[in-house]
């Protein structure tokens, strides 16, 4: 299949409907298989261009690479993990999702899919992962990814938190959890899509 060509971004945000999810799912080297019709119509690819293409073809270029490097890490190693993403339309606009992964195996527990969720994010949850993605993106062009990659460490292991951890603390800040920490990630996980996808 004929690559997609790249639009230029254009400063102008889609405002996401927060009752609908955009769900894909893509095949262990991140080709999509499928897109929900909501999917299709907030990127504005018809379903014809848009199967068989790399998931990135929506990355948008104000994404650090660490981003999806730590993402990749975790659904590799069949790791579910839920991220905030900002991603490129067809038009060149943008639009912010928190997504939630799922990683599918077959009978012998290899990967056989990726299936993902994605819903609107809090608006003041945007405000703060953007100022964060905008250090990193700054980093990795002056220093490389490498170099990113310490300072969100850094910045993470500062409020001791994981990734994870810190994207439910700015989605539900006023959640606090008595579980064993052991047990924090999944019902905090839970907690976050169990109210974002009602």
């Amino acid at each position: 299949m004929k690559a997609l060509k790249r639009p230029e971004p254009i400063n102008v945000e889609i405002a996401l409907d927060p009752k609908e999810t955009i769900m894909s799912k893509t095949n262990p080297k991140g080709i999509i298989e499928y897109a929900n019709d909501y999917f299709m119509q907030i990127c504005g690819y018809e379903e014809q261009e848009l199967i068989g293409q790399p998931h990135n073809v929506i990355r948008h270029p104000d994404m650090p690479k660490v981003i999806f490097k730590w993402l990749w890490e975790h659904l590799l190693a069949k790791k579910n993990i839920h991220a905030l993403v900002k991603n490129l339309a067809k038009d060149g606009r943008y639009y912010w999702v928190i997504t939630d992964f799922d990683v599918k195996v077959d009978d012998e527990g290899q990967i056989a899919s990726f299936f993902a969720r994605r819903k609107a994010p809090p608006r003041d949850t945007i405000t703060a992962i953007d100022s964060l993605y905008k250090k990193l993106l700054s980093i990795e062009q002056a220093s490389g990814v490498e170099t990113a990659e310490k300072y969100l460490i850094g910045f993470l292991e500062e409020k001791n938190m994981t990734y994870g951890e810190y994207i439910e603390e700015i989605c539900l800040p006023e959640e606090k959890s008595t579980y064993d920490p052991k047990d924090l990630q999944y019902h905090k996980r839970r907690t976050v899509f169990s109210r974002m996808f009602r």
